[in-house]
C-alpha cells in the first residue's frame, strides 16, 4: 500500500500543474455480480486535460480504489458472487467531454476508455469453491489455484452536474457505467465429490476478471484561476 501511494502521489504531483484548479471526490464502484467498492481517499484526480472547442474537451486522470471483489467470466461455471478480491486498484480513464455550460450549471456528457491495474490480487476460494461445487453437482470441493494478473482495459460512458456556488466553488455528482476485462488465467487442481474422492486439473487460458459495473462521484471542486474551473477531483 505504502508503494501505491507513492506512486499515485507521484503521478498527482504531474498532472497538478496541468491546471491551476483542485478538489476531492469520492468515487464508489457498484460492479456487476461483485461487492461494492470504496475510494481511497484522497488518491482521486479528474478532470485534467483540455477544451478543444467551447464545448468539447479531452480529459483524463486516475483512482485509486480498495476493491472489496470482482467476479470472473470465461469460465466454464457462473457465478453470482465474487471470485477475486479484496485488492487495489488503479483506475485512469481518457475520455471525450460534451461541455453544455450556463451561468451556475454545467452538465457534461462523456465516454471514452479506460485502463486499470489490481494490486496483491487474490482469489476468493470460499466462492469459488462454491461455484465448482454447484457446476459439479458434489458435496464438497477444495481448489488450488495460480494466476497470472495482467492489467485491463475498457470503455465507458456517463453523465456529470456540476452546481457552482461561487466562481471558485462547485459541487459536482457523476455517474458512468463501465464494461471491462482483465486476463486472469488459471491453472491448478481441485479434490471433491459425493461418497468417493477424484481430483480434476483446471487450465483456465482464457479467464478474465470482469470489470462491469456503476461508478458513482460526489466531488467538490475549487479553483485559485480566474474564470469558470475545469473539473478536477
Amino acid at each position: 500500500m505504502k508503494k501505491l501511494g507513492i506512486i499515485f502521489c507521484l503521478l498527482v504531483s504531474g498532472w497538478s500543474c496541468l491546471a491551476q484548479d483542485f478538489g476531492l471526490s469520492f468515487s464508489y464502484f457498484i460492479p456487476k455480480n461483485g461487492y461494492f467498492s470504496t475510494p481511497v481517499s484522497p488518491f482521486s484526480i479528474r478532470g485534467l486535460g483540455f477544451d478543444i472547442t467551447r464545448f468539447l474537451a479531452l480529459e483524463t486522470g486516475a483512482s485509486l480504489y480498495r476493491m472489496s471483489g470482482l467476479n470472473m467470466k470465461d469460465l466454464p461455471f457462473e457465478s453470482k458472487e465474487a471470485l477475486v478480491g479484496p485488492n487495489f486498484t488503479i483506475f485512469v480513464p481518457v475520455e471525450l467531454v460534451i461541455q453544455m455550460k450556463a451561468d451556475q450549471l454545467e452538465f457534461d456528457i462523456k465516454g471514452g476508455v479506460f485502463g486499470f491495474y489490481g494490486f496483491s490480487q487474490k482469489i476468493n476460494y470460499g466462492n469459488f469453491d462454491r461455484a465448482l461445487r454447484s457446476y459439479e453437482s458434489w458435496a464438497v470441493v477444495n481448489s488450488d489455484l495460480s494466476f497470472k494478473n495482467k492489467p485491463g482495459w475498457g470503455y465507458h460512458g456517463g453523465a456529470e452536474l456540476t452546481v457552482y456556488v461561487t466562481d471558485q466553488f462547485g459541487i459536482s455528482l457523476e455517474g458512468n457505467y463501465l464494461v471491462g476485462s482483465s486476463a486472469f488465467p488459471l491453472k491448478g487442481n481441485y479434490i471433491g465429490g459425493n461418497d468417493a474422492l477424484e481430483t480434476k486439473n483446471i487450465d483456465y487460458a482464457d479467464a478474465k476478471i470482469d470489470f462491469t459495473g456503476l461508478e458513482v462521484s460526489i466531488g467538490v471542486i475549487m479553483t485559485t484561476g480566474n474564470g469558470r474551473p475545469k473539473r478536477r477531483r
